[in-house]
């Protein structure tokens, strides 16, 4: 039996949108780096946050291109962190909610976030240490 602690988070925030995402991210950063096991519960939009197909893009106004824009693209973000989980033996669970990614056309996820229902935030808080919930305003 393991001693690691486990956190949950449910986000419900999209990308690009506000603050608490990116927030939200932060703490998931602290959580893996301290060697938690942490999952995440992706509701709303938040399901768009580990969404495959966002691409960097260019910004004509301020004369860039898409390598100098250099735009933040939370699926690399989501990705790091899944890499750091596994470097320090932990582990990021990601599990989108199906019925919100079929509302968004959010189908398509990076590899290790899989598809889900409320029962699964359920079942995650359950076995947590603790579960902390940022919702939209």
């Amino acid at each position: 039996m393991s001693d690691r602690k486990t956190l949950t988070f449910l986000l419900m925030d999209p990308p690009y949108e506000n603050p608490r995402s990116t927030t939200a991210l932060r703490f998931v950063d602290a959580a893996v780096r301290r060697g938690y096991d942490v999952n995440v519960f992706a509701y709303e939009g938040a399901v768009l946050l580990p969404f495959a197909k966002q691409a960097p893009h260019p910004n004509a106004a301020h004369g860039r291109n898409a390598e100098e824009e250099n735009h933040p693209l939370p699926r690399k973000w989501i990705a790091a962190l899944q890499a750091a989980a596994e470097r320090n033996g932990s582990t990021l669970g990601w599990v989108n909610c199906g019925l919100c990614v079929v509302e968004r056309g959010a189908g398509e996820s990076i590899p290790g976030v899989s598809r889900g229902g409320p029962a699964d935030f359920w079942k995650m808080s359950l076995a947590s240490d603790n579960t902390l919930v940022i919702p939209t305003k």
